[in-house]
C-alpha cells in the first residue's frame, strides 16, 4: 500500500464533502427547499443513466456521470453563480479556474490531471459526453422549477429570453430532451405568467 497516495486521496474526500454546504437557486421539487450542488450533481447522475438514450450522438455514460459528479466540485471555494447573475458571471470563470488548481492539486498526480482534464472537458463543452452533461445541467433545474409550479422562476422574476440564452446551448446534447422541456416545463410556465414573454 502506497499511503502517502491514500492518504491525500483521503484528504480529497473529505474535502467534496463541503459541496454538500453550496446552496443553489433551484427549489428541490417539495418546493420548500433549496437544492445544495451535491444534491444537484447526484440527481442529474442518475438521469443520465436513464436518459443517456436521447442523447443526440452516442456517449461514454460513465464518462459523462462522471464530469456530471465533479464538475461544480470546484464551486466549494468559488461559490455558486447564480445563472442569471450578470455581475457574478464575469469573474465566474477565473474564480473556477483557480479554485480547480488548488482543489485537484490534493489529488495524487495522475488522479489531479485525469479530474483536470474531465473538469476542462465539461468546461469547453465540446464533446459529446460534455455536451450532453451542459443539457442535463440545464434540463434538471428547468424540471425542478416546473415541479415547483414555478416557484424559482416567480421569485426570481424570469424573462422568457433570459431563460431562452441560458438554453441556446441544450439541444447540442439532446434535441428530444430541450423539446421536452421547452414544451412541458417552460412554455406553460409562460402561459401561466410565471415566466415573463419579452420576447
Amino acid at each position: 500500500m502506497n499511503e502517502e497516495r491514500l492518504k491525500k486521496q483521503m484528504a480529497f474526500c473529505l474535502e467534496i464533502d463541503k459541496e454538500k454546504r453550496i446552496g443553489r437557486q433551484t427549489y428541490r421539487s417539495d418546493g420548500v427547499q433549496k437544492e445544495n450542488d451535491a444534491e444537484h450533481a447526484w440527481h442529474m447522475a442518475v438521469m443520465t443513466l436513464l436518459l443517456s438514450e436521447y442523447a443526440n450522438e452516442k456517449i461514454d455514460v460513465l464518462r459523462t456521470v462522471s464530469m456530471l459528479l465533479i464538475h461544480d466540485l470546484v464551486e466549494i471555494y468559488a461559490g455558486d453563480t447564480y445563472a442569471y447573475d450578470e455581475e457574478a458571471k464575469k469573474t465566474q470563470r477565473q474564480r473556477e479556474l483557480s479554485a480547480a488548481e488548488k482543489l485537484f492539486a490534493i489529488l495524487p498526480k495522475d488522479q489531479e490531471k485525469f479530474m483536470r482534464n474531465l473538469w476542462d472537458e465539461f468546461e469547453e463543452g465540446t464533446t459529446a459526453e460534455a455536451k450532453f452533461a451542459h443539457t442535463m445541467d440545464n434540463f434538471q433545474p428547468t424540471m425542478l422549477n416546473a415541479a415547483t409550479e414555478g416557484k424559482g422562476w416567480i421569485e426570481k422574476k424570469a424573462q422568457l429570453s433570459k431563460i431562452l440564452e441560458r438554453n441556446k446551448h441544450t439541444e447540442e446534447g439532446s434535441q428530444t430532451l430541450w423539446e421536452y422541456s421547452f414544451q412541458n416545463f417552460i412554455m406553460p410556465n409562460v402561459e401561466n405568467g410565471n415566466i415573463t414573454d419579452d420576447r
